[in-house]
């Protein structure tokens, strides 16, 4: 009577629960834990290979939104172009701005000054060279023909021993071809008034951009963070300033190399008796802006000049003298003053200006390097966290502005008075 009850009772219900797990719990799983089943292709495949194929889908991917970022600038090219000027020569102004405003200057007088004094250097870089070239170019026909046959001279006395008649019939079929060619240029000319027609359209609105640039640029940077979500806001403000500073630092010591090397190759010139001096050292200092090639191809300029005024000696001489203030650029400016301001090797400068020029021909050449100096800066402090849980001084910003959109640290709390017109931020005390 106990057994059967025993049986049918709790401790029987216990006991047949009990069997039931037992049988439910697979024998493998008790001996060693289940393995993931593979799914008959990943198991063939190399881990190396898996590995690679990830890689290799993620950078098709990025290279593609890369390709996509380069064609709308390609075809926003009028746009873009006077925008990143404005944005360039920004970076040397405000600091003057600031300068101004700091001593009691109003705001708008202090940005008509900064705007107006450097659109005056310009115009006063131009007429000087246009001047002195006006001046030089006197019998500029005489000396070219003195020069054309001194040229058939040589030619016919050195080994190659090519004669009038020969040289004539050479200049015979480059009008030919000319002659045959001249649709080309007259869509050439065509093509021509309308890029001048851009070329206005693109210093207006370059000069519109650094206007506002100059007046309200702080706010029209706090409108481009809050495009961002709030958890990216931080890291997006403290790139971009970043990149600014790497911007203006590239901007100050891509003037110094310029002027360092216009004063090297105009002074040679200069010394050397070679004519037009003063238009060679402008023509160098613009050209300087885009590195490492543009010092090379105005100083060719100085030594055509040279040949044609002066003789093959002193062409050699001034050539020598282009070269050594390119020496000097290379492995001394370069290295040591621009590779410590925008933080790039000058390998990567070398490059980076050889693929804008590649890309987007003089325009790419000259903003390669600072696009790339300042994405270089954003993207190593974005990824050095630099900053997560930064918090802004107190009174450091007013008004509806970035850092009232920053999400909080964890422990703290923004609170206000209504006396206050600056964020405060205190800790919480938990009881």
């Amino acid at each position: 009577m106990s057994t059967s009850r025993g049986s049918s009772g709790w401790f029987g219900r216990r006991r047949r629960q009990s069997e039931a797990d037992a049988a439910a719990v697979p024998v493998t799983a008790v001996l060693k834990p289940v393995q993931p089943v593979p799914n008959g292709v990943d198991e063939n495949i190399p881990a190396g290979i898996r590995l690679a194929g990830a890689w290799a889908w993620r950078l098709l991917v990025i290279a593609a939104a890369v390709a996509v970022v380069l064609f709308v600038i390609v075809q926003l090219r009028f746009i873009v172009i006077p925008l990143l000027v404005a944005v360039l020569v920004s970076a040397l102004l405000v600091p003057l701005v600031g300068f101004l405003t700091r001593h009691r200057w109003p705001k708008g007088i202090a940005v008509a000054v900064a705007l107006v004094g450097t659109l005056a250097v310009i115009a006063g870089l131009v007429t000087l060279a246009v001047t002195q070239i006006a001046a030089g170019s006197v019998g500029l026909s005489a000396r070219f023909a003195a020069s054309y046959a001194s040229l058939k001279d040589a030619l016919a006395t050195s080994p190659l021993q090519v004669s009038n008649a020969e040289i004539n019939a050479y200049l015979g079929q480059a009008v030919d071809a000319l002659q045959a060619d001249s649709q080309i240029f007259i869509t050439g000319a065509l093509s021509v008034g309308s890029s001048v027609g851009h070329l206005l359209a693109g210093v207006l609105l370059a000069l519109f951009s650094l206007l506002f640039i100059l007046i309200d640029g702080a706010s029209i940077w706090n409108w481009i963070v809050k495009i961002f979500p709030r958890r990216a806001r931080p890291a997006i403000a403290g790139a971009g300033a970043a990149g600014w500073t790497t911007l203006g630092n590239f901007a100050r010591v891509q003037i110094l190399v310029a002027t360092i090397d216009a004063v090297g190759i105009g002074a040679g010139a200069a010394i050397l008796g070679v004519p037009m001096a003063i238009p060679i050292g402008v023509l160098v200092f613009l050209g300087s802006f885009v590195p490492i090639v543009g010092a090379v191809a105005t100083g060719a300029v100085a030594v055509v000049i040279a040949l044609i005024f002066n003789d093959w000696f002193v062409a050699l001489l001034m050539l020598g003298v282009v070269l050594l203030v390119q020496q000097i650029e290379g492995h001394v400016l370069q290295p040591l003053i621009m590779g410590t301001a925008v933080k790039v090797h000058p390998l990567g400068v070398v490059l980076v200006v050889a693929a804008g020029a590649l890309l987007a021909g003089i325009p790419g050449a000259l903003f390669a390097v600072p696009v790339a100096a300042v994405l270089n800066v954003m993207i190593s402090y974005i990824h050095s966290g630099a900053w997560r849980g930064d918090v802004p001084p107190v009174g450091a910003v007013s008004g509806s502005v970035l850092w009232q959109t920053v999400p909080q640290r964890p422990g703290f709390r923004q609170a206000r008075t209504p006396d206050a017109a600056e964020a405060r931020y205190v800790s919480e005390s938990r009881p």
